[in-house]
């Protein structure tokens, strides 16, 4: 119905209500949208220095970590039928192999061919435990004895550092000259991957460490995980409301914010005076880490099994279903993607702790790779600690290349935990 239709007093008083733009409120409106696109160029700001921030970082690392995952090697050729090195199929591949090619005189002999192919001052700076390269390939291969092949030994700090133009000029010189003739060059150390720890930089490995990290971590998992979902599904559906109660709840919200290195003078006081043996050993490890995750699971598992909706319970009630059946068939899986977002968190904190496992004994050298969980070892962090406090350029580089290797397993143990959230989820 147009206004002219309305009675006289209608349209006066539909003309009044009727909202007038007036240049005050035109100049509030336009404050108005002005204070929203600046917001939006704020954030949108903010997200822009966030990904510029991470982008610098990882391609910091990845420009020193590449040169961290290549050593400086010569090529020298071993005759093994004139070297006087004898072995069989049986004999190159037995537990003793090792150290019976080191009685026959390998490392002399390694000697020997470098300093007639490279010259005196060049085959000084071959590792002293080059000749293990060459033994671990006659166990792989026991052929070789047979015939004459080239290896690629690895070469001093030094010398590793001349090629790159660092050192002694003398040093320098020698490097320059050795890669014209084509043979010093810096090569993908792919048993950067499966060695220990080692006093070169040439030498060093990440796998002792790295296999600390999965032992640890799947202690702090096997324990934290259980026992923190169980704490929080009592706490939220069966514990009373008191003040015992009360106590423990602000406890708990107090212990996830400790100082881990609080947890680690827990773990010396009590894990260690339990089992004196097992200093730096993944297991007191894993204990350790896991006293200080489980309250950040506990606290992530109450707040899932609170977002369940209450008719989840009284619908289970209502068709029979006992009060335990109705938590752990009803209220547990719908909020355990929830419990899992808060064990991702958990652990990505665990893995990067230093502080708790210096106080353990985590911090030594170890030149083997654990054999279990009771083993001396090492995880990745105290590793990246270690090789950072050193002077050799070499230890940069490996540095950045370990680092790169910690970002990978974080960023797969995340994975694998967001694949599980995201499999379990259900939507009601």
């Amino acid at each position: 119905m147009s206004s002219s239709a309305l009675p006289h007093d209608d349209v006066a008083e539909a003309q009044t209500m009727r909202p007038t733009r007036t240049p005050a409120f035109e100049q509030r409106l336009a404050k108005r949208y002005r204070a929203e696109r600046n917001f939006r160029r704020v954030g949108l700001g903010a997200v822009v220095f966030s990904v510029a921030v991470l982008v610098f970082l990882l391609g910091n690392m990845l420009i020193n970590g590449v040169a961290g995952f290549q050593r400086a090697e010569v090529e020298v050729t071993i005759d093994f039928p004139t070297s006087g090195v004898t072995g069989d199929a049986i004999s190159l591949t037995a537990p003793s192999a090792m150290q019976t090619l080191e009685m026959q005189g390998l490392p002399d002999i390694v000697t020997f061919f470098a300093e007639a192919q490279l010259g005196k001052d060049a085959a000084a700076e071959i590792s002293p435990d080059a000749w293990r390269d060459i033994a671990t390939a006659l166990a792989e291969d026991p052929d070789l004895i047979t015939r004459s092949q080239s290896f690629n030994l690895p070469t001093s700090s030094a010398l590793a550092a001349g090629l790159q133009g660092e050192g002694p000029p003398a040093m320098q010189a020698l490097a320059q000259g050795l890669d014209k003739e084509g043979k010093l060059s810096r090569n993908w150390d792919m048993g950067f991957l499966s060695r220990s720890d080692a006093t070169s930089p040439q030498a060093v490995g990440i796998w002792g460490a790295l296999k600390g990290s999965m032992l640890t971590m799947l202690v702090t998992l096997v324990l934290a995980f259980p026992i923190g979902v169980l704490s929080a599904l009592y706490l939220e559906e069966y514990a009373p409301k008191n003040r015992w109660t009360d106590i423990i709840e602000v406890s708990i919200s107090n212990l996830a914010a400790v100082p881990s290195i609080i947890f680690g003078l827990l773990g010396l006081a009590v894990f260690l005076a339990l089992f004196p043996n097992l200093r730096s050993a993944p297991l007191i490890g894993g204990m350790t880490l896991a006293l200080m995750t489980m309250p950040v699971i506990v606290i992530s598992g109450r707040n899932a099994i609170k977002a369940v909706p209450p008719s989840i319970r009284d619908g289970a009630l209502a068709i029979g279903a006992s009060p335990v059946q109705v938590v752990f068939h009803h209220v547990l899986p719908l909020a355990l993607p929830g419990m899992l977002t808060g064990t991702i968190i958990g652990m990505a904190r665990a893995l990067g702790e230093t502080a708790p496992l210096l106080l353990i004994g985590m911090r030594i050298f170890v030149a083997t790779p654990p054999e279990g969980f009771s083993s001396p070892a090492t995880v990745l962090p105290m590793q990246i600690f270690l090789w950072s406090d050193e002077i050799d350029r070499g230890f940069v580089e490996r540095t950045s290349a370990a680092i790169i290797v910690l970002l990978v397993f974080l960023l797969t143990m995340n994975g694998l935990a967001i694949y599980l959230r995201n499999k379990f989820e259900k939507r009601w």
